[in-house]
């Protein structure tokens, strides 16, 4: 990777490979062990970020996986069940673990390759149970014509582990002790080992960049079908980025070069334009989020209109039927329904009421260099064009802003106020000029 940090710290769709794997691991796993031989203090503090409860054992020497496996023997129970993951192989998918960990026997996942050069054959026996992996460089001409290969990944009752890993030998040309040898001494012990497979797209693993960014493509493609089969319409499949989960109701489509982050709820009938970034965000019915908008942390309601080049802000609460234009930004701010801001304002620490028109160029003033403080807004106010309101400030219900104004003083109900200097013109000035 020609990086400082560790492999499994490089990012992949947003998150580290390590908390891809970890995060699906959690969910299906009572207790999670990490066996780590590089970059010890920097995987602890991953495990801080990605909030994942892990404890971590140290390899002392990185002489194969089956001593990986055999550093974290402490920490194994005779009567636990045991699954066995990679921190470079961060696509499998959840429902595959589930599989995996539901098995009663010792079982192997496998995957079959068009071009399986390189990699460890399964053997087996003529009732379908893996007997050995046999290494490329090993095998007979018959074998090397296999193409289902063993991906490293396997469940396993502890106390097998505890009683034949100390079998495994290192007679090998790299002097390592492999956990692929397993499979042989479990079956020569009489002991049936179940292979389950999946698609080579679930196992694949990157040790340089380049193959990182085939990781990315992957990982792209097969969050875009997630997509599809929950009935979302894609413009481009290949130009769409989920880097987090995403639900939604029907009848949605999302447009070229939309990215969406962490956990995005879509209801029925959204509608995502191109090159929108949205984040951890809930979207209601027919709600349209137009071109190059950048939603971060919001929620918003049905029968919205967002953007284009429009940005909400973390604490955004759109209620049914609002609508905010181009250039307009937001933040910790709620706008109620039949609300608007069309163009060109940004609205922070706001709290703003139904009806409420907010002319282009407006600006809640609401930082005074130490402190934040709020605007309200009530019912069925109208601020004018290019107005700046000096928080502390409330806006009475139905009481209108005149245009150009600086406001500092509370307007009451139904009243208008006007904050700005007086005209002056001088005739046939330019003349003089």
């Amino acid at each position: 990777m020609l990086s400082e940090k560790a492999k499994v710290l490089q990012f992949l769709g947003g998150k580290t490979m390590l908390a891809h794997i970890l995060q699906k691991a959690n969910l299906i796993a009572d207790q999670l062990t990490l066996v780590v031989g590089f970059d010890m203090e920097s995987v602890k503090q991953e495990l801080q970020t990605a909030s994942i409860e892990a404890a971590c054992v140290e390899q002392l020497e990185q002489i194969g996986t089956a001593d990986a496996v055999k550093s974290a023997l402490p920490r194994i129970g005779q009567t636990d069940k045991i699954l066995i993951l990679y921190g470079d192989v961060p696509l499998i998918r959840t429902e595959t673990m589930e599989k995996l960990f539901a098995q009663q026997q010792p079982t192997i996942l496998t995957t079959c390759l068009d071009d399986p050069s390189g990699y460890g054959r399964v053997l087996k026996d003529e009732n379908g149970h893996a007997v050995g992996i046999v290494e490329e460089k090993d095998a007979d001409p018959s074998q090397l014509q296999e193409q289902e290969v063993f991906t490293g990944v396997m469940v396993v009752a502890g106390e097998l582990l505890h009683n034949y890993l100390s079998l495994i030998r290192n007679k090998n040309n790299a002097g390592e002790y492999y956990l692929t040898d397993l499979i042989k001494i479990l079956s020569e012990k009489g002991f049936k080992i179940e292979r389950l497979q999946v698609p080579a797209e679930e196992t694949l693993g990157a040790n340089t960049r380049a193959e990182l960014e085939v990781l990315e493509k992957t990982l792209r493609q097969m969050k875009a079908k997630d997509l599809l089969d929950m009935g979302i319409t894609l413009v481009d499949q290949n130009r769409v980025d989920v880097r987090g989960d995403v639900t939604a109701g029907k009848d949605c489509l999302i447009d070229v070069n939309a990215i969406l982050v962490g956990k995005v709820e879509l209801g029925n009938n959204v509608v995502i334009g191109p090159n929108t970034y949205i984040e951890d965000t809930v979207i209601g019915d027919n709600t349209s989020i137009q071109p190059f908008s950048h939603i971060c942390n919001a929620n918003i309601g049905a029968n919205c209109s967002v953007g284009p080049y429009a940005r909400l802000r973390e604490g955004t609460v759109l209620e049914n039927a609002v609508k905010i234009g181009n250039f307009v930004e937001t933040k910790k701010t709620s706008i109620a329904e039949g609300s608007k801001a069309s163009h060109l304002s940004y609205l922070g620490d706001a709290i703003i009421e139904n009806n409420v028109n907010i002319g282009a160029g407006t600006i809640t003033c609401n930082y005074d260099g130490k402190e934040k403080h709020p605007t309200k807004i009530k019912e069925g106010a109208f601020i004018g064009t290019n107005s700046s309101l000096v928080a502390p400030i409330n806006i009475g219900k139905n009481a209108y802003v005149g245009a150009g104004s600086t406001i500092t003083k509370d307007i009451p109900d139904d009243a208008l106020g006007v904050g700005r200097s007086k005209q002056t013109t001088k005739e046939n000035w330019s003349k003089k000029k």
